[in-house]
């Protein structure tokens, strides 16, 4: 559904995501303090099928404010609104597959035609350069002071809303690796995912800390849309690619909250 989702109503859709928790926040009492991050990722792929394999990871960035509702001294709710930069991963389908049509609509739409071969086999890698507005909601729950540092953990929930992807495929006779192309159509609009972390929070002063830490965040929805891909493998009969692909990513969690 959000497959062919307007670009004026995305703006609308995302703004109020993001306000419903805030207000939410300002409804209660306690404190409610905000920040920034700026977070370095490693992402990677992988699928529930043992034929289609991970095989490499991409180095992005997170970019975003944040909002904490203390409702006790050292435990707090935390929501905000950010970009995952580069997020994804190469997925490599083995060479036992005789047929693997992969992203056929966007590389119809990419290549000139007659460039396209009529059938793909297996044996070529894909790799997903994905970018998504990222809606975090978790918990965070802190030691106390010692001296100006204190520990915490973070459980968080994300929701993920996709804003760019791009797509380059390795081993192909008919396109170059350094091709760099649009893959809309082959990757759907919504990821959800989890995430734990942990780190640290150093006080600058009564009111600001810089919080340091790692996180690894795990996706559970799938970012690949397979409808109408067959694949096949010598002397079997073909099957509709059924490969469930997930995003995960270590994040190098730097922040600043005021």
């Amino acid at each position: 559904m959000l497959k062919n989702f307007n670009s004026f109503c995305l703006p609308s859709f995302v703004l109020a995501l993001l306000l419903l928790p805030a207000v939410a926040f300002a409804q209660l009492p306690g404190d409610l303090q905000f920040g920034i991050q700026l977070s370095p990722t490693f992402s990677s792929m992988g699928t529930n099928d043992n034929l289609i394999n991970r095989d490499g990871s991409n180095l992005g960035l997170k970019l975003g404010v944040m909002a904490e509702y203390y409702f006790r001294e050292n435990y707090s709710f935390h929501t905000g609104v950010g970009f995952h930069f580069n997020a994804g991963g190469t997925l490599f389908y083995e060479d036992q597959f005789t047929k693997a049509d992969i992203w056929r609509e966007s590389l119809d739409g990419y290549l000139p035609a007659n460039v396209l071969p009529d059938s793909i086999s297996g044996g070529l890698a894909y790799k997903y350069d994905l970018q998504f507005l990222e809606i975090p909601l978790g918990l965070t729950l802190r030691t106390r002071e010692f001296g100006y540092i204190s520990y915490f953990v973070r459980p968080a929930i994300h929701l993920g809303i996709l804003t760019g992807s791009r797509g380059s495929v390795k081993n192909a006779s008919f396109i170059t690796e350094e091709e760099n192309f649009d893959i809309a159509k082959d990757v759907n609009s919504l990821n959800l995912a989890w995430s734990l972390g942990g780190g640290i929070e150093y006080s600058i002063s009564t009111s600001t800390a810089i919080v340091v830490g790692i996180a690894f965040q795990s996706g559970f929805a799938d970012v690949t849309s397979d409808k109408g891909t067959i694949l096949q493998r010598e002397g079997r009969s073909p099957r509709e690619d059924d490969s469930k692909g997930r995003v995960n990513s270590l994040v190098l969690m730097l922040g600043i909250m005021f």
